[in-house]
């Protein structure tokens, strides 16, 4: 029996996504190359500008009201006639309305920089573009290109995830930049799959358990048990103790390493919840890592599902394509094609059950161990 829910909607959302991705590539038609060369060139100007703008807080700082830029320069603290330079960039590409001369208000875009909006990916943007994570482009990537090598690692001298363990400050914000992920994909993880048929989801590398929580909060009867190295569990542990949450008492934390082993699954009602982790991982430690979720699955029942984006063999659009260069960037990961996924499979002792389609740009695939025949 399928664990698909909601057919019709994502069937709709896979058309609608591909009619957006068709849309992405009518720049390149319609500009002339030179100067659409130039746009791509020059589009470290826009990240930059935004960035800054979201570190003033100036979305928070304008909240519902219209202001003029001397008043939002003197509650920043900065010059007002720069402010003024950056904010009319901003308002050209869409984000923040001008009002009228000089004159700024929060739209539907800026609004998601706001402190206060529940969505807001203000800690994506601070992340992604902090030094941490911009070296390694400005700095590394040709070198990362021509060996092979991440070019985080060649710029901070270790892999991102090893740079988390040493970094609390950084790692807090990718936490909070993690936590964002889903004002940009959406719910739909939570929706389009039948979570009711469970009673524990084990969410292995949930961080703060964000993603299990978003299941709970729709299935009452459900209990999650998040696993993550031991930095992450007492900052997740931490967290929820300033942030009381109704659900988050059926959250259950625990250290541990998907290297390592892993809780094993009670009965078939358990679940492995492996959400955006083995993207980040090279081959040798994925198929580690999905042995490992063999091992614990044993012969208990229990499946594991993964979400992760699949890779088109053919025709990559400007996201997943985007996403697979962000991982060479920081690991020794990558985004993987349907056949790619299926041979780390087969070499885990896995099988694939079914694919989950979801309305957002990644799938859930769900596996279970392959049942081992007996000698005669």
């Amino acid at each position: 029996m399928t664990l698909q829910r909601n057919a019709g909607a994502v069937r709709r959302f896979g058309k609608m996504m591909k009619f957006g991705a068709w849309l992405q590539t009518l720049p390149g038609k319609l500009t002339p190359p030179p100067f659409r060369l130039m746009q791509i060139g020059s589009a470290f100007w826009q990240s930059r500008a935004l960035y800054v703008t979201t570190r003033l807080d100036v979305a928070t700082v304008l909240g519902d009201a219209e202001l003029d830029c001397d008043s939002i320069a003197t509650r920043v603290g900065v010059d007002a006639d720069a402010l003024a330079r950056l904010l009319r960039l901003l308002s050209a590409l869409g984000v923040f309305a001008e009002a009228g001369p000089g004159i700024y208000r929060n739209n539907q875009f800026s609004a998601f920089l706001r402190q206060d909006h529940p969505g807001n990916v203000r800690a994506m943007i601070l992340m992604h573009n902090s030094d941490t994570m911009s070296r390694p482009w400005y700095e590394q990537l040709e070198q990362g290109i021509r060996s092979g090598t991440p070019p985080f690692e060649l710029a901070h001298g270790e892999e991102l995830f090893a740079h988390l363990d040493r970094a609390p400050d950084f790692a807090r914000l990718f936490s909070e930049a993690m936590d964002s992920v889903e004002a940009l994909s959406g719910d739909s993880f939570a929706t389009d799959f039948d979570w009711s048929r469970f009673r524990r989801i084990i969410d292995v590398g949930g961080a703060r358990g964000s993603k299990s929580l978003a299941i709970l909060r729709r299935h009452p009867g459900l209990q999650a048990l998040v696993l993550d190295h031991p930095q992450v569990i007492a900052e997740a542990r931490t967290h929820w103790a300033a942030h009381p949450n109704p659900d988050a008492l059926r959250l259950e934390f625990q250290a541990g390493d998907l290297l390592q082993a892993l809780p094993p699954a009670r009965d078939e009602q358990d679940i492995y919840l492996v959400s955006a982790v083995l993207h980040g991982m090279g081959q040798a430690d994925c198929l580690r890592a999905l042995r490992n979720l063999a091992q614990a699955s044993g012969g208990r029942g229990a499946p594991i599902v993964l979400l992760e984006q699949v890779m088109p063999e053919t025709g990559a659009d400007l996201s997943s394509a985007s996403f697979d260069m962000q991982m060479f960037m920081g690991t020794r990961g990558r985004e993987r094609t349907l056949q790619e996924w299926q041979r780390m499979f087969r070499d885990s002792a896995l099988k694939l059950e079914e694919i989950v389609a979801l309305r957002s740009f990644g799938k859930l695939l769900v596996l279970r161990p392959q049942a081992t025949s007996s000698g005669n």
